[in-house]
């Protein structure tokens, strides 16, 4: 899964889970020379800029038009700390985070409670991410409506089926190499084209200006939106699924085993500080690409469909978000609009595939169903659930057939479960993580202020939960 590592029918004949003193490599110094080993942020990025951005803030922005722009900023930013101090501890011991959260007390049996909240956490995901299939599956009807009417029930099921199929093929071997080449270019295609809009409004009948820009900087819900807003702060930027996923990429990528293990040296030292350097910058680049893209993507709703009173509702999503180009630049545009949703919620499904597979195999490995440190069984799972997962997520989606709800709902309980994150990311800090590799004071600084936000979403999401509400 490293750059070097030869691979036989899918499998590492080098494990990256395992750390030998034969896989250490000493890490880069600087932009330049670090920028080759960069990539699992990048498979990040290509899950984030997708259902979230797409569905889930350009309907806030379609609801709450600029006055929420300043949420959409802090969403993405207040996160990666936690992320990245995860990632730490991932790299320092070759672990990944279902790992590390069955360890945080109290244990029911062989499974930790965080780990309990993480199979619920799964569960509504069932739901989100049959959105995203579904999404992608009404695209592709409105562009190709092959059997039926666009949007019927006929050509949903053909393209809900086709793209479950494609996405096994394609992903079914679960090539690290692979997966990151496929995930940077399913996000260049449409972040550019997004952003290029974005940035473009200016010059159309839905221009915004700077008094627009400045409302949406008051750090104000308006009435009504509160909602929409948690679950837009759940979903946007780095969630409680991909700051867990984003511990496995860095271990595929290699960082983990070119540290080394752990020999409580002073060279082990300096190569995990210099290898934790190259994540930050990996997280680093990552965040520049999905916040650009969720800020465009708000932009546009609260822009084009605010002001005709616009909101995506149903497998009508697609079509009322295509407005967003079609009033922009003409019907011609509508085509782009749809080569572009398949692309950014295409890339969601890439990410998302091998990701979970790889959680829910760590998830059975905590429960005693296998080995994790076996490389042939844990392949031999993660291939059962890259098969599996497209499938129930079509499932989903033929039943519900709402993508945005479904979305949204992932979106809330993402919010929950960050705050289960918070607690074992500090669990794992101080009871596992080196002291000589922590962060400086500003970083600290800095997790503690992505701990209280995420810890005030969580309070008011279940007080939203149980109807007791605040204000």
């Amino acid at each position: 899964m490293s750059e070097s590592t030869e691979k036989s029918g899918g499998l590492d004949l080098a494990d990256p889970y395992t750390l030998t003193a034969d896989g250490i490599k000493e890490p880069p110094v600087g932009w330049k020379a670090s920028f080759r080993y960069l990539g699992p942020g990048l498979i990040l990025s290509a899950s984030i800029v997708g259902s979230g951005e797409l569905i889930a803030t350009t309907t806030l922005g379609a609801e709450a038009g600029f006055a929420l722009l300043w949420l959409v900023i802090i969403s993405t930013l207040v996160k990666v700390a936690l992320q990245v101090e995860l990632a730490r501890w991932t790299i320092a011991t070759g672990q990944p985070a279902l790992t590390g959260y069955n360890k945080v007390p109290p244990r029911v049996g062989r499974i930790g409670w965080v780990n309990i909240l993480w199979a619920l956490l799964a569960l509504s995901k069932l739901l989100q991410l049959g959105g995203i299939i579904g999404g992608t599956a009404a695209a592709f009807s409105i562009l190709l409506p092959i059997v039926g009417e666009p949007l019927g029930f006929g050509s949903l099921l053909l393209w809900t089926c086709v793209l479950a199929a494609f996405s096994i093929g394609m992903l079914y071997s679960n090539r690290y190499s692979l997966i990151e080449r496929g995930a940077v270019a399913l996000v260049v295609v449409f972040s550019v084209v997004t952003v290029l809009i974005a940035l473009g409004l200016p010059l159309t009948p839905f221009a915004y200006g700077a008094s627009d820009l400045g409302s949406g900087l008051m750090f104000l819900i308006p009435a009504g939106a509160v909602g929409a807003a948690v679950a837009m702060f759940g979903i946007t930027g780095v969630g409680a699924d991909e700051i867990t996923f984003y511990t496995y990429w860095c271990v595929e990528k290699g960082y983990a085993r070119w540290v080394g293990p752990n020999d409580g040296s002073e060279a082990w030292v300096r190569r995990a500080n210099g290898w934790i350097r190259v994540m930050y910058k990996d997280a680093a680049v990552s965040w520049v690409i999905y916040t650009f893209g969720t800020l465009a993507f708000y932009l546009m709703g609260a822009a084009v469909l605010n002001p005709q009173g616009l909101v995506p509702e149903g497998n009508g999503m697609i079509t009322t978000l295509s407005r967003i180009y079609t009033d922009t630049l003409g019907e011609w545009a509508g085509v782009i609009f749809l080569v572009g949703a398949i692309a950014v919620l295409g890339s969601t499904m890439w990410a998302s595939i091998p990701s979970w597979s790889r959680m829910y195999t760590n998830l059975l490995a905590t429960f005693g169903v296998l080995d994790w440190q076996d490389p042939v069984a844990r392949l031999r799972w993660i291939r059962v659930f890259t098969v599996a997962l497209p499938l129930i997520w079509g499932v989903c989606f033929m039943t519900i057939q709402s993508p945005v709800v479904m979305v949204q709902i992932g979106g809330v309980m993402t919010g929950v479960f960050l705050v289960a994150v918070v607690v074992a990311v500090y669990y794992l800090r101080r009871t596992e993580t080196d002291p000589r590799l922590y962060g400086g004071r500003g970083f600290s600084v800095a997790l503690g202020v992505s701990s209280v936000a995420i810890g005030l979403l969580g309070i008011y999401t279940l007080l939203s939960v149980f109807g007791l509400k605040i204000g």
